[in-house]
């Protein structure tokens, strides 16, 4: 077990809460303007070297974020260094730098991030850091929006703790066999990975016991929330121990994203990750204004002319889904779907099936974008814009994956064409126009 010397007490695990009487007096002092007498001097510097001394410590919090330049810097385990050479990872992306040290001292974490920079590690390594190889309960419970980001969440977890003897993790997610969950779940894994919808039925089965979590971790909060998961969410959090260290990650931070974080991450540290060049995939970003009725002969056009062997497909329906799906077989052309409708087990089908080439086209809905995780994607295409801006770029992190450069496409219709110059508007980046090459 890693840094099993360095476990932590019951005691221990009561985490760092500011206390906002203690805060709002002292921002109230030091905007308030002192006249100094002679009994006030011992008192005002004594509120200078505290101010000083805060001061320092967020300096120094900067000074240790840039001094870390690989993960041999945060003094890891040997468990998960190992893993971390295997996977050929050797410098954390800047979520992680940040995020890492702080959840492992205990504190709450709020923070924001685009996808495809890391997150799971950013979370994953101190929780596997600080388990108890010798309890028997779910210590380390995970929240996520949808049943492939899940299965994504622990395949990538059991991969940074592949050198962890004994170490159990769960999926808890709906459209899958009870009883297998229910065997797992018995055999007392020490981390769940769940949705929320699915966990709460196993709750009142009394199948699973969060009543001793030392973590919640709410990945992609801002897409659970959309999803109108907002009360379970409130319900999960309520059934967990209220010294329990919570950390909430998303992509955006939208009103209901910070009426949680108000109400369960009073204290937590707060980190804004602006994308960089070096944690964000390289993907080339290309737009083809064409009819409607033109798009399925642009799209296969397009994959011959870039010699695209692997691609995912959006659309903004499922109805829509099913139906380029069909156009496609009907030419000949091999592909397949997915979106809210089908079953777990015909999903991991799939899923398989996609991942080994034996179809080249994969064609999704938004929902089914945000557990898709294949590293050999070449290319994206936007069959239909997306109708929020987060979509666009949620859609395009299922390219350019593993450090590898990928390619999106976004077919726009002449309708299309104000939400399309909306989208590039706020994500600010550079598209190119292939109208007139192709």
């Amino acid at each position: 077990m890693p840094r099993a010397d360095q476990m932590p007490s019951d005691q221990e695990r009561i985490y760092m809460q500011v206390n906002e009487t203690e805060l709002s007096t002292l921002e109230e002092n030091n905007l308030e303007e002192f006249d100094i007498k002679d009994d006030d001097i011992i008192e005002k510097d004594t509120e200078e070297n505290d101010t000083e001394e805060n001061d320092t410590e967020e300096n120094d919090t900067e000074k240790n974020v840039s001094e870390i330049n690989s993960f041999a810097d945060l003094t890891l385990s040997k468990e998960i260094t190992k893993a971390l050479q295997k996977l050929d990872l050797h410098t954390p992306t800047s979520v992680q730098k940040q995020a890492i040290p702080v959840m492992m001292d205990g504190f709450n974490l709020i923070a924001k991030a685009p996808t495809g920079t890391g997150k799971t590690f950013a979370y994953g390594i101190p929780l596997l850091e600080y388990l108890n190889m010798d309890a028997h309960f779910v210590q380390d419970l995970i929240l996520c929006p949808t049943r492939e980001l899940a299965l994504q969440i622990c395949s990538e977890l059991r991969s940074i703790g592949q050198y962890i003897h004994g170490l159990r993790i769960c999926a808890v997610i709906g459209g899958q066999s009870l009883d297998k969950q229910f065997k797992e779940l018995a055999a007392h894994p020490q981390i769940v990975v769940a949705t929320p919808g699915r966990l709460l039925d196993h709750v009142n089965r009394r199948t699973i016991d969060i009543s001793s979590v030392y973590s919640v971790i709410l990945d992609e909060a801002d897409e659970m929330l959309n999803m109108g998961f907002i009360k379970d969410i409130r319900k999960i959090l309520e059934l967990t121990p209220t010294d329990k260290q919570v950390a909430l990650f998303s992509a955006t931070m939208s009103r209901e994203v910070m009426d949680i974080s108000w109400q369960y991450l009073q204290g937590a540290v707060d980190i804004d990750v602006a994308p960089k060049a070096e944690d964000m995939p390289q993907i080339k970003q290309y737009i083809m204004t064409v009819a409607e009725k033109d798009k399925l002969d642009t799209l296969i056009k397009i994959m011959n002319t870039k010699h695209l062997s692997k691609i995912i497909v959006f659309c903004n329906t499922k109805t829509r889904v099913r139906h380029l799906t069909e156009r496609l077989q009907r030419q000949g052309i091999a592909a397949d779907c997915l979106h809210g409708d089908i079953n777990q087990n015909t999903r991991n089908r799939i899923m398989d099936g996609y991942r080994k080439g034996s179809f080249p086209i994969l064609i999704a809905t938004d929902i089914a974008a945000r557990g898709i995780d294949v590293a050999d994607v070449d290319g994206v295409f936007n069959y239909d814009v997306p109708k929020e801006n987060e979509y666009y770029l949620h859609r395009i992190g299922r390219t350019g994956r593993a450090h590898k450069k990928g390619a999106a496409y976004t077919l726009v219709s002449y309708l299309e064409t104000g939400r399309m110059e909306e989208i590039i508007k706020y994500t600010k980046v550079q598209v190119e126009d292939l109208s007139k090459v192709i």
